[in-house]
């Protein structure tokens, strides 16, 4: 199921879809979805098929969530003239692709009947997450400056940076919620009754860093996946241990800081 997840990712991206032919993408997410769509119908008539049904449904609810993003994120954005040669642009775009994909999984999870509480939108230990995830996002914006080389950052300095900070803060907030969501939130407690905890945040979490291999970013992919699964690992654990997912946004977010800076000290 977690490969399914990672397929549907990968060929139906909204970033770099798979297939070329606009009509085989159409196609695909249509023939996808709709596939899932009659599995989780088969799961109410099926006692076999029955416990899998929060599994399929989460599936069902990632790929219709991805193919919204890119007809009304990607397509819009091109349709306003936004673009990504300034921070501004990347944070109205991620703004605009956040608001889709966190309402369509938060509309299409209350429409399969299932609480907030399912994909870690609740309250938890909300103290405990807040005081991890704001000191890891702190200390991961102290460091920034210094981890940003390995992301090819370049001409660095508090002078240009400052004028970013509004955009960075949203664009890796905004980022922050919708992986933990499209990830941890839809999938993790769902597998729990198969794998237990331990094993399900180790399955999410492969899956998550797999989907970070052909990133372009970073200067050196291999040290790059290497530091991307463990902190994969306590971002799930955050989540388990909170039972919400607040602080592992933040600790996602902090961690992308230095990413952004060396994304936004390349553009034109």
């Amino acid at each position: 199921m977690n490969n399914l997840a990672a397929l549907i990712i990968l060929v139906f991206s909204p970033w770099r879809p798979l297939l070329e032919s606009e009509v085989k993408d159409y196609l695909g997410r249509i023939g996808i979805s709709a596939a899932l769509l009659m599995v989780v119908e088969l799961t109410y008539r099926s006692a076999r098929l029955e416990r899998y049904r929060q599994i399929l449904v989460g599936l069902l609810i990632l790929s219709v969530a991805v193919s919204l993003d890119l007809i009304f994120g990607t397509y819009l954005i091109k349709a306003l003239g936004v673009t990504d040669i300034a921070p501004v642009g990347w944070a109205v775009q991620k703004l605009n692709e956040g608001f889709i994909v966190i309402s369509a999984i938060i509309l299409l999870n209350k429409t399969a009947g299932d609480s907030p509480g399912s994909i870690y939108l609740q309250k938890g230990n909300l103290k405990l997450g807040l005081i991890i995830g704001a000191a890891t996002f702190l200390l991961a914006a102290a460091g920034s400056f210094l981890m940003a080389g390995l992301f090819k950052a370049r001409d660095l300095s508090i002078a240009r940076i400052t004028p970013w900070i509004p955009w960075l803060l949203i664009y890796v907030l905004v980022n922050g919620t919708m992986e933990e969501l499209m990830f941890r939130g839809l999938f993790l407690r769902k597998l729990q009754p198969f794998f237990g905890k331990i094993i399900s945040n180790f399955l999410v979490a492969f899956v998550c860093t797999g989907l970070h291999g052909t990133v372009t970013y970073s200067a050196d992919n291999l040290l790059f996946l290497a530091v991307t699964f463990p902190l994969a690992l306590l971002w799930g654990y955050l989540m388990q241990k909170t039972d919400s997912m607040w602080g592992s946004i933040w600790f996602d977010g902090g961690m992308d800081i230095p990413i952004m800076l060396g994304i936004f000290s390349n553009l034109a």
